[in-house]
């Protein structure tokens, strides 16, 4: 039926206007509700670190919201910390190094390994006391690494790099946040991890340390990972999850400054600070050639080293990584074989 235009026009009752303002909020109430309801919860353990720099920018950013998401982040100090979260139920997705990938990969969990989102160097701070200049000095010398990450096996890389073994140093295991503390009270000559824990050395120890020239002995990867029983039931959510972080990449990329603020104010570092090693980290979402090189690199050494469980072999990395969520949204940041 035509509408007649002066009854349009007409003012409306007092009775009509508050059913009009009760179908307006109504309406309102339903769709908040819906978009509630929409919203996926997903626990996120996470390594409150730069390395974890995308996954913080795109909670910090409002980006995982804006592709459906409600993210849960537990903070953790080391990557195995996080995928022991995810193994024991505590979280749903993680952010991990290759070390605690590789021991579960051989420890026959079943895990799915999604995206490499990071890679950096790791590195040696010294005491300059201790007269270190080459990795060959670390002979008799004390070294602070950390279990179970990444740092053990460049520790072991760093003293082949200098004609060393394991029998020819002590070896002290130390929490990363605690290798500060024991460099400055002479319990160690020397310690082995990734930044931000270095650079936080130089600037609280100042002239009583300095930098070992390590490059490219071992690069330490970060990566998603996620249980494959996950994976099987929330493949959107995983793919939302996924897209997230490749809009988080591109706005890092695209607003340099802002991000190194951003990240700094999460991990508690001062924006100078993460300034000066920002370009240590490179930061990527993707399935490569390097991605499989540490893996392979990794679980190598476990098996050389005979830190595996009984019976371990080199693992099926087809049977590991799960390249269809990234190859679905983002076909080219996949160039591992399918």
């Amino acid at each position: 039926m035509p509408i007649n235009a002066a009854a349009a026009a007409a003012p409306i009752s007092r009775s009509g206007r508050r059913a009009f303002a009760g179908m307006a909020l109504a309406a309102v109430t339903v769709l908040a509700g819906s978009r509630a309801k929409a919203a996926q919860t997903v626990t996120l353990a996470q390594n409150l670190s730069p390395i974890s720099g995308i996954t913080i920018v795109a909670l910090a950013r409002g980006i995982f919201a804006a592709h459906g998401l409600d993210v849960v982040v537990s903070n953790f100090t080391t990557g195995k910390q996080c995928l022991d979260a995810v193994l024991g139920g505590g979280a749903e997705i993680a952010t991990t190094a290759e070390s605690p990938v590789t021991a579960a990969a051989m420890a026959n969990q079943p895990i799915s390994f999604l995206a490499r989102m990071e890679y950096s160097d790791l590195k040696t701070l010294t005491s300059k006391a201790a007269n270190i200049h080459s990795p060959a000095d670390l002979r008799g010398k004390r070294i602070g690494y950390t279990v179970g990450t990444g740092a053990e096996v460049y520790t072991m890389a760093l003293l082949k790099r200098g004609g060393l073994t394991a029998a020819d140093v002590t070896l002290i295991n130390l929490r990363p946040q605690d290798m500060v503390a024991a460099m400055a009270s002479g319990s160690i000559d020397a310690y082995n991890i990734f930044e931000p824990y270095i650079g936080n050395g130089k600037k609280i120890l100042g002239d009583a340390v300095t930098e070992l020239d390590t490059a490219g002995v071992y690069a330490e990867t970060f990566n998603i990972v996620t249980m494959k029983s996950y994976l099987a039931a929330h493949p959107d959510t995983i793919k939302a999850f996924l897209r997230s972080l490749l809009e988080a990449e591109a706005w890092m990329k695209a607003n340099r400054e802002d991000a190194i603020k951003t990240v700094a104010t999460v991990v508690n570092i001062g924006p100078a600070d993460l300034t000066a090693i920002w370009d240590n980290f490179v930061y990527g979402v993707r399935l490569d050639q390097r991605t499989m090189d540490v893996l392979n690199q990794h679980a190598a050494w476990r098996l050389a080293s005979g830190n595996h469980p009984p019976g371990a072999t080199m693992p099926d990395w087809k049977q590991v990584i799960d390249a269809g969520p990234l190859r679905a949204i983002a076909p080219d940041r996949v160039t591992v074989p399918e």
